[in-house]
């Protein structure tokens, strides 16, 4: 890993201030909306804009890099992120805020496809593992490390939004200035939605539904603290211990997937997930205890994505990879899109509680789905399965289809040894 970090800690680096921005403007739109007085429903509307305009940019980019390439396309949407990013505290209103939101959405992906597409140009079949892995690294530690900023200033005032648009201006300067000639960039054969439900129904249903989890987590978290009367300190603490969480247990619940049925490891992991969350909501506990959920919510729904993917990867050919990751991103983009909206109407007709009811629902249906599952076709044998790439929802469809070739070549590898072995 050292290795890869001497010769990618520039993109790296600016792809951690990336992430410092956006960390940034997620929770602070939440608190913000909360001192303006926007209802519930108002900000799922305005936290939902974000993965409509996200959806559009990662279906549209790799057609905007072929037309006009890699470069021209980083910089145009990064001077649109900037923008947007002062934008909101100059039209605090949700109607605004909502159509900004996409455009920021859609800015993000294609900045996302650009610098992710550099930094995998920079890896080799044998380093390919552990550059996604420090990607996603770099990836929770920055917006773990943007809460701690949101205290730098009163979020009523216009500081932070400078803040979050100084970073991402910045982010630009280490990328630019390491790439390397821009790579190759051609548009995948696309799949159908019904092979690839064929191909994996659970992985389907289940990147849909933590698409929803994912997108209440990363969007609505925030606005939760500010109903519950939390201060910008607490929030914060709160927001990052959820991917605090997400980034300790990846490890070990990836190694264990390596071992064993996937789908009982899914099914176990979403259904502690829906306890826990079950458990918050009928339960009124001490901050102290709240941040523990925080970091058990994070910790168990973070890996279920790269569980659900490892899954389907498991029964993927290799012509079959660009197009699964396309339909998989298309997938989990649907369901982000609807979570913010389905929570904000729930928190609406029960309260605050709401947040972690429909945590809990959405895990629930999971675990069961994932159970029906395993009645209806065996699992391969584990020394069969590819191996498990620690991501997050977060990345686009180029590192989708970069961790599905890692794991590919990392399984292809082990047979080759044990063959030589035997």
């Amino acid at each position: 890993m050292l290795k890869v970090l001497s010769t990618s800690w520039a993109l790296l680096l600016g792809l951690m201030l990336l992430m410092l921005g956006n960390g940034i403007q997620g929770t602070l739109l939440g608190i913000r909306g909360g001192i303006e007085g926007f209802a519930t429903w108002q900000m799922s509307v305005v936290m939902s804009a974000y993965f409509l305009g996200f959806l559009g940019g990662s279906q549209l980019a790799p057609h905007m890099i072929q037309r006009v390439g890699h470069v021209r396309v980083f910089a145009a949407l990064g001077s649109l992120i900037s923008a947007v990013l002062v934008l909101y505290a100059a039209a605090p209103d949700w109607v605004a805020w909502a159509a900004l939101r996409v455009i920021i959405g859609f800015s993000f992906a294609g900045v996302y496809v650009t610098a992710e597409s550099w930094l995998n140009n920079t890896a080799t079949n044998e380093t390919r593992g552990q550059t996604l892995s420090l990607y996603m690294i770099v990836q929770m530690v920055g917006i773990i490390t943007a809460q701690g900023l949101l205290n730098l200033a009163d979020p009523g005032g216009y500081v932070l939004f400078v803040v979050a648009s100084v970073l991402v201006s910045l982010s630009f300067t280490p990328i630019l200035l390491s790439i390397s000639p821009a790579p190759s960039f051609s548009s995948a054969k696309s799949m159908s939605f019904r092979k690839l439900f064929v191909i994996s129904p659970l992985g389907c249903v289940g990147i849909f539904l933590m698409g929803g989890v994912y997108s209440a987590l990363f969007g609505m978290a925030a606005v939760w603290g500010g109903l519950v009367g939390l201060s910008v300190l607490e929030i914060s603490m709160f927001v990052a211990a959820i991917y605090l969480g997400g980034l300790l247990f990846q490890y070990p619940i990836g190694w264990m997937s390596d071992a064993m049925d996937r789908r009982q490891l899914i099914v176990g992991v979403a259904i502690l997930c829906a306890l826990v969350a079950f458990g918050a909501a009928l339960v009124q506990l001490p901050f102290v205890l709240m941040i523990v959920v925080a970091l058990l919510i994070g910790g168990l729904a973070n890996p279920l994505y790269s569980l659900l993917l490892a899954h389907t990867n498991d029964f993927l050919q290799a012509d079959d990879m660009a197009g699964a990751s396309g339909g998989l991103l298309f997938i989990n983009g649907v369901g982000a899109i609807a979570g913010p909206l389905m929570i904000g109407w729930l928190m609406g007709q029960v309260g605050p509680r709401g947040f972690f009811l429909f945590i809990g629902l959405l895990n629930g249906a999971l675990g069961a789905y994932a159970l029906w599952r395993m009645t209806r076709r065996s699992a391969p044998e584990p020394a069969d399965q590819g191996g498990y790439t620690p991501l997050t929802p977060a990345v686009s469809a180029v590192t989708l289809e970069a961790a599905f070739e890692a794991t590919q070549t990392e399984q292809g590898e082990a047979e080759n040894a044990h063959s030589q072995g035997s």
